[in-house]
């Protein structure tokens, strides 16, 4: 009897019989021996003490909605184009949690996270680019929260540790932290919430001492409108959904769910778990965004149309906060030009030292817990892309070192706007790399060999497809305005075009094999598709020992 047989027999002996593929034999995860119980109620319908047991790996996505990045992006909206892009904030937190939600999908349907079912799915060369792509985003994500986690200790030692000193404390407590899992996958979620309510206090003081104005609060949350708003206010519209949605994100957050006890012979229990993350998610996603528009709100109210003259003569009665404002703002007409560091200075000129010390404290707080969900899943992709075990310290070390070297390089030869400076690139190669992570989720979650009744919808199909253009299409217009200001040269230029034409080109093979596992036409029996394309899911498994 053959083993796709044989497990279809098993499941009939159940009296289940899914539809759905789903992994039978655990694999070997960071928490797969210390899986959290989910409890039997008498009652039926919802339950608060099963909320609770799933309440946990949504925060822990949420976190990428408050990185350092993120602190940023917000800032320099609030800055630039003062409450008239809270409903960009707003829509691109409803996009992300409807991404996030596939993501979640997989996850506890099939057992296997995101990179696991690429490494099924894809072939051997696109699955590495793959791996490459996510690895780079995820790189990029761990050098942005290196950079505002060494501007945050800056601030707080009032500059008595240098940036690249920063950087390396960053290094070596980020594997302190990292023991935490050492001591229950419980605790380690409760530290992480434990770092977001420090960001929703510290960000939650800057919001209450400024006390912006409440109803253009929701006006610019609840009305899409952008009045006036010239080329730098849209293309910052564009930077708020590109800094958001994180292309990494999607690969931990399908990780993360696999943590629950959950009975994937039993579709009931599937239904379940997916409502119960789902208001867990929703949850997470609410308190992320009403963190950033703290963050928002502060900077709209208080550096708006703000020149450096202004927040200068704001700073002249006291002499400490003066001298620092003096270093980072020139005593020029110019609009001020902000960033995470300029923006603790503005708040102690505004408000006294102790709210640029509490702003570091959440920037600090920001930077590590970003740092340490980046690090699961850099882990969590090189495990299931290479169908690789390493111990965790070998795939910290191996990641942060790369993330390090040219931010280490560039603390410690460069200035501190250049350090700032480099969180507007590392956006745009984050927007790149988004495409590698949300076509494959809609393809596998729109498969109906892999999701069986749990396949996406027509309208779930139409939403996500839509989604993924605009996302794309936003991506790319927001990469090629960075592109343009850099004002390349002729050589420069050639290997851009070549770059992005061989980009486009991996898109468009990675749509038509979302075309093949959403339709599955002819095309599937084609045997150029069959060697260069795609993968049966049900094969591969069978091979893998599913």
């Amino acid at each position: 009897m053959t083993a796709d047989a044989e497990e279809s027999n098993h499941r009939k002996q159940n009296g289940t019989n899914p539809t759905y593929f789903y992994e039978d034999q655990e694999l070997d995860t960071y928490f797969s021996n210390n899986k959290v119980k989910i409890p039997e109620t008498e009652k039926t319908g919802f339950s608060f003490r099963k909320l609770w047991a799933f309440t946990g790996p949504g925060f822990l996505m949420s976190i990428a909605y408050l990185d350092p990045g993120n602190i940023e992006s917000d800032l320099q909206s609030g800055t630039v184009a003062n409450y008239r892009l809270l409903w960009v904030l707003f829509g691109s937190t409803i996009l992300g949690l409807v991404v996030q939600t596939l993501a979640t999908k997989l996850g506890v349907v099939t057992g296997l996270h995101l990179a696991e079912m690429c490494y099924r799915q894809y072939k051997k060369l696109p699955r590495l680019i793959l791996w490459i792509m996510v690895e780079i985003a995820v790189i990029g994500s761990d050098m942005q929260e290196v950079i505002g986690t060494a501007i945050a200790i800056y601030l707080l030692s009032n500059k008595v540790i240098p940036l690249w000193a920063g950087c390396l404390i960053t290094i070596f407590d980020t594997f302190t932290f990292l023991f935490l899992d050492k001591y229950g996958l419980r605790k380690l979620e409760l530290f992480f919430c434990l770092l977001i309510g420090v960001m929703g206090v510290t960000f939650g003081y800057e919001y209450f001492v400024d006390t912006p104005d409440q109803g253009d609060i929701f006006k610019g949350l609840l009305i899409p409108r952008c009045v006036d708003c010239d080329s730098a206010v849209l293309l910052q519209a564009v930077g708020v959904v590109g800094a958001v949605i994180m292309p990494h994100n999607l690969y931990l957050h399908s990780a993360l769910v696999k943590s629950r006890d959950i009975d994937r012979k039993k579709p009931e229990k599937l239904t379940e778990a997916r409502m119960y993350y789902f208001i867990e998610s929703s949850l997470a996603l609410l308190v992320s965004l009403v963190i950033n528009i703290f963050v928002v709100g502060v900077f709209a109210h208080g550096l708006f149309e703000k020149s450096n003259q202004a927040l200068l003569d704001q700073c002249k009665d006291d002499s400490f906060m003066y001298d620092k404002a003096r270093e980072v703002f020139a005593n020029t007409t110019e609009l001020v030009d902000a960033d995470i560091y300029k923006g603790g200075i503005f708040l102690g000129c505004a408000y006294g030292a102790a709210a640029m010390y509490i702003w570091a404290i959440g920037i600090l707080a920001a930077g590590q817990s970003s740092t340490m969900t980046g690090t699961y899943s850099g882990q969590f992709a090189m495990e299931g892309f290479l169908n690789l075990k390493w111990a965790m310290w070998k795939r910290v070390l191996f990641t942060r070192s790369i993330a390090m070297i040219p931010t280490f390089c560039t603390a410690f030869f460069s200035s501190l706007s250049d350090l700032t400076s480099l969180n507007d690139y590392l956006n745009a190669v984050m927007s790149l790399q988004l495409p590698f992570a949300l076509i494959p989720t809609i393809a596998f979650t729109s498969n109906p060999r892999i999701m069986g009744q749990f396949v996406n919808g027509i309208a779930a199909k139409v939403v996500s497809i839509i989604l993924g253009i605009v996302i794309v299409g936003i991506n790319v217009y927001f990469v090629a305005e960075q592109l343009l200001e850099l004002d390349l040269d002729v050589g420069w230029q050639v290997v851009v075009y070549i770059l992005s034409l061989l980009y486009f080109v991996f898109i468009v093979y990675l749509t038509f094999h979302l075309y093949i596992s959403m339709t599955y036409t002819e095309l599937e029996n084609n045997k150029a598709v069959q060697k260069y394309v795609f993968t049966s899911v049900v094969q591969s498994s069978t091979t893998n020992g599913a």
